[in-house]
C-alpha cells in the first residue's frame, strides 16, 4: 500500500534525525521526568493522575515491543518511563508529607519549641516557625509572625517560648493564577500561620550543643555585624549577599530591583556561589604555586577545585541551604568534576544531570518559579555557548584591547538577552511582570557585584579581625549605591515593566516546550520549536484580561475599566491586596474607588454598578459591611443584578440573573475570575480536585484531629474554567 511506503520513509527520515541528534537524546530525560512531575500538578483528579501512568505504561510497552530495534522506539520507551516515574515519585512524595493543618481560622495559646527565626527588619516582624507541643491540639509545625516590641532580642531555635496568636490556614490563591502558598506550605509540612497577639515568653533555653543551633546563630551574628557596619538598604543587600537574610532591605528598594531585572542578584544563587568558588580556586592556586616543589610535582588544580567544592559547600550552608542554594552547588560540583576529570567543564548534559538531581530529591521545586528561572537561564547560556558560531565569536584571538573589550561587552550583551528571551515567559506566567531591559542593566550590575561588592565585603569580614576593615566596607556601601541607582533609574524608566494577566496554562506549556525544543537540539530540527513557541506567545498575548476579580473571602473585588485602570471595592484594601489585584488583571497603576465609575450607585452598606461588556450592559451589586438590608429590598436588588458579591452569606430569596458569589459559593469554588465579554469564569478550586493541600481529609479544626460537619450546599463544576449563558436582561 502507498500509505506505507510513505510511512516507512518518514520513519527513516525520523531515524536518520535522530541519528544526528544522538549526542543530544539522553537531554531529553530531565524532561520527561520534569513532565510528569508538571502533569501531576496540572491534572486536578486522582483518576487522571492514574490515567496518565497507564498511558505512560502502554507507551512504553508499544514503543519497546513494535519499534524496540529503532532509535525512535528506544527513545519513545525511555521518554514515556521516565515520565511516569516522576509522576509516581511527586504523587508518592506528596502523600509521604502529609500533616495535620487548620481549616479555620482560630485564636490560640500554646507552648512549644522554636524551630527557625527569621528577622525580617524592614517590616519590623521577626518570624517564628515553631512546633507546638502535642496537647496544644494544634498542627505539627506553625508560622507565627512577631512584632519586634513583642520579641525578646535573643530569640534563638530550640528555645521554648509561650505565646498567644491568631492562626490560619495556610492561604490558597486569592484569586485564579495568584501564589498559592497553601501548595508550598503543604510541601514544608507548615499547617498553619498567624500574627502573635502580645509579647513572647521563653520558658527555657536549649541545653547542649546542636549544629543547626550553631549555624543559625553564626548566621545571625554574621548578619548584625555587617549590619553594624553598613546601616540601612545597603547593610540589607550586604547582607543578602553574604547571609542570604533580605529582611532588611526596604520594599521600595526590593520593587526597584524587580523592576529592573535584578532580582536574582539578592537571592544566594549561581551567580554567589560561583563567585566564592572562583575566587577561592584562584587564591588557593596562586598561594599553592608559591612553593615550587608544589608547582612542580602536585596537581594544584585538583587541589584549588577541592578546595572551591569545600567553600562553595560551607557558603551554601552558611546562608541557609536554601533549595537554589543547594542547586547552584551541586552544578557547580558538577563542573569541577569535569574539570578534574579533563572533560569541558560546562555542557547541557552537565545542567540536565544537576536538573535529574534536584527533581529526585526535590521534585516539588519543578512547580516554584526559583527552579524554572535558574535552569531556564543556565540553559539558555550553555546553549547559546555551544553554537558554532557564536564559540568562533566568543573566543580569545590576538587582537587590541579595544576590540577585546567590545567583544566582551557584545557577549555580555548577547548573553543578557538570551537569558531575558528564556526567562520572560517564566517571570510573565508566575510573577504576571517582567522588566523590559533588565539585560542592559545586568551588563553593568553583574560585573559590578561578583568583581566588586562581593569581594570587598569578604575582604571587609577578613580585615575585620584584626579591626581595620572599614575602608574596604565604605567602598562597598558606595558599590551598593551605586546598584541601587541603576535598580531605581532602570525600574523608573518609562515601559520598563511589561505587564500581563493571568496566562493560560496551555500556552505556557507550548512556550515552554518550544524553548527547549530550540534549545536541546543542534541541527536544523529544532526549528520547529518555533511553532509551539509562536503559538503559545500568540495565545498569551490574546488572551483578555478578566474584567472582574473576586477573592476567595469575597471582601475584594476589581472591576478593570476599558481605560486599563483597576476599581476596587473597598480602595483602602492594603498593599498587598492591591498589589496582588494588580498583578493578576495585568494592572501597573494604583486601583482607584468603585464609587468613582460612571453611574456608581454605592453607600456604606451596598454597590451598585453598571458595566457595558461583549455588547451588554452587565449589573453588578456588592456588599460593604455586615449589616443586614430589608429582605424586601435586598431581593429586588438582587433581582436587578447579573453578578452579587458578598462575604456573608446571602439569604436564597436572593436570585441575580447570573451569579451569586457569597460566602457559601466561594467557600467551595475560592476566587473568581470573571470576563464577562465571553461569559467565561474561572475558579481556584474545583469540585474533582485531589491535590492534598486543598482536600478536607488532611484539616483539623483547632484542639480537634477530625473534621465534623456535612457536606457541600452547592453543587459545583470540576472544570475551573465554565462558559455561561446569562439570561436577557
Amino acid at each position: 500500500m502507498w500509505w506505507r511506503a510513505r510511512l516507512r520513509a518518514s520513519l527513516n527520515r525520523i531515524e536518520t534525525g535522530l541519528e544526528a541528534e544522538r549526542e543530544q537524546l539522553p537531554l531529553w530525560l530531565p524532561v520527561g521526568f520534569g513532565l510528569g512531575i508538571a502533569a501531576w500538578f496540572a491534572l486536578p483528579r486522582q483518576a487522571d493522575w492514574i490515567a496518565f501512568l497507564l498511558g505512560a505504561a502502554g507507551l512504553v510497552c508499544v514503543a519497546a515491543i513494535g519499534w524496540r530495534a529503532t532509535r525512535l522506539g528506544r527513545g519513545i520507551a525511555l521518554f514515556a518511563g521516565v515520565a511516569a516515574l516522576g509522576m509516581a515519585l511527586i504523587w508518592g512524595r506528596a502523600e509521604w508529607l502529609a500533616a495535620p493543618r487548620l481549616d479555620r481560622p482560630a485564636i490560640a495559646e500554646f507552648s512549644g519549641e522554636i524551630e527557625s527565626v527569621d528577622q525580617l527588619q524592614a517590616r519590623g516582624i521577626v518570624r517564628l516557625l515553631v512546633a507546638p507541643d502535642r496537647a496544644a491540639g494544634l498542627p505539627p509545625h506553625v508560622r507565627v509572625n512577631v512584632a519586634v516590641a513583642d520579641a525578646p532580642k535573643d530569640l534563638a531555635p530550640g528555645m521554648r517560648v509561650a505565646l498567644k496568636a491568631r492562626l490560619m490556614p495556610p492561604a490558597e490563591p486569592a484569586v485564579p493564577g495568584a501564589y498559592d502558598f497553601a501548595r508550598i506550605a503543604w510541601f514544608q509540612q507548615l499547617g498553619a500561620t498567624g500574627k502573635a497577639l502580645g509579647p513572647v515568653r521563653i520558658l527555657s533555653r536549649p541545653q547542649g550543643w546542636s549544629a543547626s543551633r550553631a549555624l543559625a546563630g553564626m548566621r545571625e551574628r554574621l548578619t548584625g555585624h555587617i549590619h553594624d557596619r553598613l546601616a540601612g538598604a545597603q547593610g540589607g543587600i550586604a547582607a543578602a549577599f553574604v547571609t542570604g537574610d533580605e529582611g532588611a532591605i526596604p520594599e521600595e528598594d526590593a520593587d526597584a530591583m524587580r523592576r529592573s531585572g535584578l532580582a536574582h542578584l539578592l537571592s544566594i544563587s549561581g551567580l554567589h556561589v560561583t563567585a566564592v568558588i572562583s575566587v577561592t580556586m584562584w587564591l588557593t592556586l596562586r598561594l599553592l604555586a608559591l612553593s615550587p616543589r608544589l608547582a612542580l610535582h602536585a596537581p594544584l588544580l585538583l587541589v584549588a577545585a577541592a578546595a572551591g567544592a569545600l567553600a562553595g559547600g560551607a557558603y551554601t550552608v552558611l546562608s541557609g541551604a536554601e533549595v537554589p542554594t543547594v542547586r547552584s552547588w551541586l552544578a557547580a560540583v558538577f563542573v569541577l568534576v569535569g574539570i578534574a576529570l579533563g572533560r569541558e567543564a560546562i555542557t547541557l548534559r552537565l545542567v540536565a544531570t544537576a536538573a535529574l538531581v534536584v527533581l529526585c530529591f526535590r521534585p516539588e521545586a519543578l512547580a516554584g518559579p526559583s527552579f524554572q528561572l535558574s535552569f531556564a537561564a543556565v540553559t539558555a547560556i550553555v546553549a547559546m555557548h555551544e553554537h558554532a558560531g557564536i564559540r568562533a565569536f566568543f573566543a580569545p584571538r590576538d587582537e587590541g584591547w579595544p576590540a577585546r573589550l567590545a567583544r566582551s561587552l557584545a557577549s555580555l550583551l548577547l548573553t543578557g538577552l538570551a537569558v531575558e528571551a528564556a526567562l520572560a515567559p517564566i517571570a510573565l506566567y508566575h510573577f504576571h511582570q517582567q522588566g523590559l531591559y533588565g539585560a542592559l542593566a545586568n551588563i553593568v550590575a553583574i560585573p559590578l557585584t561578583t568583581f566588586v561588592i562581593m569581594p570587598l565585603e569578604g575582604l571587609g569580614l577578613v580585615f575585620d579581625i584584626a579591626g581595620i576593615g572599614l575602608p574596604f566596607w565604605w567602598l562597598a556601601g558606595k558599590a551598593i549605591a551605586l546598584l541601587l541607582w541603576i535598580a531605581h533609574s532602570v525600574g523608573a524608566a518609562p515601559g520598563s515593566v511589561a505587564m500581563l494577566p493571568g496566562m493560560p496554562a496551555g500556552a505556557y506549556a507550548l512556550l515552554m516546550a518550544g524553548a527547549l525544543w530550540l534549545m536541546l537540539w543542534r541541527t536544523r530540527l529544532r526549528f520547529a520549536g518555533l511553532l509551539p513557541f509562536a503559538i503559545g506567545a500568540l495565545w498569551a498575548l490574546a488572551e483578555p484580561a478578566p474584567d472582574l476579580l473576586i477573592t476567595g473571602d469575597g471582601r475584594h473585588m476589581a472591576v478593570r475599566t476599558p481605560e486599563g485602570t483597576l476599581a476596587l471595592l473597598r480602595p483602602r484594601a492594603g498593599d498587598y491586596v492591591r498589589g496582588m489585584l494588580g498583578e493578576n488583571a495585568g494592572v501597573a497603576e494604583e486601583g482607584g474607588a468603585l464609587d468613582d465609575l460612571p453611574g456608581a450607585r454605592c453607600g456604606a452598606d451596598l454597590c451598585a454598578v453598571e458595566l457595558v461588556r461583549g455588547g451588554r450592559r452587565w449589573g453588578l451589586l456588592a456588599t460593604r459591611s455586615p449589616y443586614q438590608l430589608p429582605i424586601a429590598a435586598m431581593n429586588r436588588a438582587c433581582a436587578e443584578a447579573d453578578i452579587v458579591l458578598s462575604d456573608r452569606r446571602l439569604p436564597r430569596s436572593c436570585r441575580p440573573r447570573w451569579l451569586k458569589a457569597d460566602r457559601a459559593l466561594l467557600a467551595q469554588t475560592g476566587g473568581l475570575a470573571l470576563t464577562l465579554g465571553r461569559s467565561r469564569l474561572r475558579t481556584v478550586r474545583g469540585a474533582g480536585d485531589a491535590w492534598p493541600w486543598r482536600a478536607p481529609s488532611a484539616s483539623m479544626p483547632h484542639g480537634s484531629a477530625s473534621r465534623a460537619g456535612g457536606g457541600p450546599r452547592y453543587r459545583w463544576s470540576d472544570r475551573r474554567s465554565r462558559e455561561f449563558r446569562p439570561h436577557a436582561p
